[in-house]
């Protein structure tokens, strides 16, 4: 990633998880732990196909698929208490965070996340880069969530930029399809 890809664009969003923070091994971790529990399967490769989904969401779809009965919003919160405990543990996503950091003060950014706010805020300052980021749409700000294009258009109207003037940098595939439905370029962090 060169910074001078972005000049051409008026607004950069971030995805935190797996973007900005290299925060999804630990996240998996959390989960792990969590829906033992609950006898619920959550394997390796469909935890990072449903990338960017509210925790709620993930619990709703497996219990189904897998016949057992919890409460999302409850297991859900489980999980997101284990993964608050480890985010002392998350580390940068080194290029990604120097992009940020470059176009600091000089272009509009915002981070756009499935995750709820207050775990965003938490890695941010954990990560030191709090302060890079003029807004912070996390998954209580919007009512669809990715693959659909709320949480960057929202990002978007906040930054007051259009959002064909925006890039999203993202590391899932539903956060691609989202920045397409929004009619944003992306760029693929992995």
């Amino acid at each position: 990633m060169n910074a001078n890809d972005f000049e051409k664009y008026d607004g950069l969003i971030f995805d935190c998880d797996g973007t900005l923070a290299d925060s999804m091994p630990l996240h998996y971790v959390a989960w792990h732990v969590t829906l033992l529990r609950y006898g619920i399967e959550f394997t390796n490769d469909r935890f990072y196909s449903m990338g960017g989904m509210p925790s709620a969401g993930i619990v709703r779809i497996l219990a189904e698929e897998q016949n057992v009965v919890v409460d999302p919003p409850r297991v859900a919160d489980e999980k997101e208490a284990a993964f608050t405990e480890l985010i002392v543990q998350v580390q940068p996503k080194v290029a990604v965070c120097e992009i940020a950091q470059q176009f600091h003060q000089k272009k509009p950014m915002a981070v756009a996340s499935g995750s709820g706010r207050d775990i965003v805020q938490r890695q941010l300052a954990a990560l030191g880069i709090s302060d890079l980021f003029a807004t912070i749409v996390a998954s209580e700000d919007t009512e669809r969530h990715k693959p659909e294009p709320d949480v960057f258009l929202e990002a978007a109207s906040r930054l007051g930029v259009d959002p064909t003037r925006c890039v999203v940098f993202e590391d899932s595939p539903l956060g691609f399809q989202a920045a397409d439905a929004a009619g944003m370029d992306w760029v693929d962090v992995r």
